[in-house]
């Protein structure tokens, strides 16, 4: 029988998890800011760096408190989501990025919200996450990085700059790769759907 006390813990949304998550939320336009307003690439990386610690340091101790809620669940995605964006718009205004990706970025995002509405017509409200699309998340959340560092001088920039657009077009073409899995996945949980 399982313990009260941890499923209360388990539930509840006052956890350390939580608030590391809120953490990483409330750097995201500090982390635009930087790299916008004073271009201070730097301290933007620095700040990167910190939410990717956090971001390992949650789900670290989510499993070793048994801390975990549907908040954090939530929390989680969303901070590295707005990471991504707030990278590509930063990116972008500073001229490093064309329009291209960032417009393959946010249409492929667009066509699976779309998605997602259209199956909430049949009261379902979620697709399983396929380890595609989460390598593909992982790949624009090392190339974005890797693209402001090309800004440095010396090889340092050379060599990021390099590695930064390979991580960025595998992302690319794993985010839409990932969103062709998606709909073969949707169209058979329709057909189990109206079976049932």
């Amino acid at each position: 029988m399982e313990n009260p006390k941890q499923i209360g813990v388990a539930n509840s949304n006052w956890t350390i998890p939580n608030a590391l998550s809120a953490l990483r939320l409330l750097g995201v336009p500090v982390f635009f800011w930087l790299i916008v307003v004073p271009q201070d690439d730097g301290l933007a990386l620095a700040v990167l760096i910190v939410s990717s610690f956090t971001d390992w340091l949650d789900g670290y101790l989510a499993r070793r408190l048994n801390q975990f809620s549907r908040l954090g669940e939530l929390l989680d995605p969303l901070a590295d989501r707005l990471y991504v964006v707030a990278a590509l718009a930063a990116l972008y205004i500073r001229d490093l990025l064309p329009l291209w990706v960032v417009a393959a970025l946010v249409l492929r995002d667009v066509v699976m919200s779309m998605l997602l509405i259209y199956l909430k017509r049949d009261g379902i409200t979620g697709i399983p996450v396929h380890f595609v699309g989460k390598a593909a998340t992982m790949n624009l959340l090392y190339a974005l990085p890797l693209i402001l560092m090309g800004t440095f001088s010396g090889l340092v920039g050379e060599v990021a700059h390099v590695f930064g657009w390979a991580f960025l077009l595998w992302g690319i073409t794993m985010y839409w790769y990932a969103a062709s899995l998606y709909f073969t996945q949707v169209f058979k949980m329709k057909r189990v759907h109206h079976a049932s």
